[in-house]
């Protein structure tokens, strides 16, 4: 089975002067991630591709070990950023590779969690400025990453641009069902969103594809010397997607409101994008990022809609359209799609009396409950 001992201690062997012996094993839920300790203490981090259903039935998808290999080594050997683990070795076909161990690093939502943010000021501020310093490095670059990618076999599947294709889509339709059709004036503002987010010019960059807090390990104390996770969906897209986590509450957090930490992102953004320094342009990408992610995210309602009362999740949405919209406005920015965004968590409000609460008093990360 791919994951296990023998495979890494095969893998690691043909890269090596001498053969290598894994010693202890210990697996990291829930993802297909496992510690090894090798002979000599040495810890490496080994990572496996699950089975997965695709558009033609389960199946292995070993172009995400292509992707994250292409990602790392991108980083790492074309750019020489430090933002990232190392990638020690890869099995291609069995969709098996080895990274670099972070530890004693730790997922940064785990603090949050565990201690709440105030405890973690530090460690925030340096997760939103790695993430604007991958965006930043990485602009410009986009044909050396695609010539790497390339020369490892075939590209992600369009499956999975066409599924958030459709994910995105179905909020549309329903925002219909709820009472808030999107027509006229934002209408019009949302072909504007599609088309900044499809052509974002300078502000093209490489993205894990997944900027939550999950996917950044830092320090727990001192120094947080953080490293950006899990590259298997990278591409390159519009480096706004990596700054909606800082303005629009992901799946695990009911807020994550906080001005400062958005500055953070943008200076570091304005290193490598100089762009990022003209309001109308940064406000006009953000709006439509936030907005677009809102979008995708009420592609959900029926199953929050089927939940009990009580159930975190119908707060939690109303708490996205409401962040996008005021992210928006903030911005001065696609006025008539942040009216509709007010207008459906509106309707979301008096449909469920139970998530009518002051959003603006739930503290940054607090997290969704179930």
């Amino acid at each position: 089975m791919i994951g296990q001992p023998a495979e890494v201690e095969s893998l690691l062997s043909r890269h090596r002067p001498a053969p290598v012996t894994v010693v202890g094993w210990q697996p990291v839920p829930p993802w297909a991630v496992a510690r090894a300790r090798l002979d000599g203490a040495e810890q490496v981090i080994a990572k496996w591709t699950r089975p997965h259903r695709g558009a033609d039935g389960i199946r292995t998808a070993s172009w995400r070990t292509r992707t994250e290999l292409a990602a790392l080594r991108f980083l790492s050997d074309d750019l020489g950023l430090g933002l990232t683990p190392r990638a020690l070795a890869a099995d291609l076909g069995a969709g098996l590779i080895v990274l670099e161990d972070l530890a004693p690093r730790t997922p940064l939502d785990g603090l949050l969690r565990a201690d709440g943010a105030a405890a973690h000021a530090v460690r925030l501020a340096a997760f939103a400025r790695a993430r604007g310093e991958l965006n930043a490095a990485t602009a410009g670059r986009a044909p050396i990453y695609h010539a790497r990618r390339a020369a490892l076999g075939p590209i992600t599947p369009d499956e999975d641009r066409i599924l958030f294709a459709r994910i995105r889509e179905e909020g549309h339709r329903q925002a219909a069902a709820l009472g808030a059709p999107i027509t006229g004036r934002a209408e019009r503002e949302l072909t504007a969103m599609r088309e900044e987010l499809a052509e974002p010019g300078s502000f093209l960059a490489l993205s894990n594809g997944d900027p939550e807090a999950n996917n950044i390990l830092v320090r727990p104390s001192g120094d947080p010397d953080a490293r950006l996770i899990d590259f298997e969906f990278a591409a390159y897209a519009h480096a706004l997607h990596d700054a909606v986590c800082l303005h629009v509450p992901g799946p695990g957090w009911l807020s994550v409101r906080d001005d400062g930490l958005a500055a953070v992102y943008r200076r570091a953004l304005a290193r490598g994008v100089p762009e990022a320094e003209d309001d109308r342009r940064y406000g006009f990408g953000l709006a439509a990022a936030c907005l677009s992610y809102a979008l995708v995210r009420l592609e959900r309602f029926p199953r929050v809609d089927a939940r009990p009362p009580g159930d975190d999740s119908r707060p939690q949405l109303v708490a996205t359209l409401e962040a996008a919209a005021r992210t928006a406005e903030a911005h001065r920015a696609l006025p008539h799609l942040a009216g509709w965004a007010r207008q459906a968590a509106d309707l979301l409000r008096r449909r469920w009396p139970d998530a009518d609460l002051d959003l603006d008093a739930v503290p940054p990360y607090t997290p969704r409950g179930r």
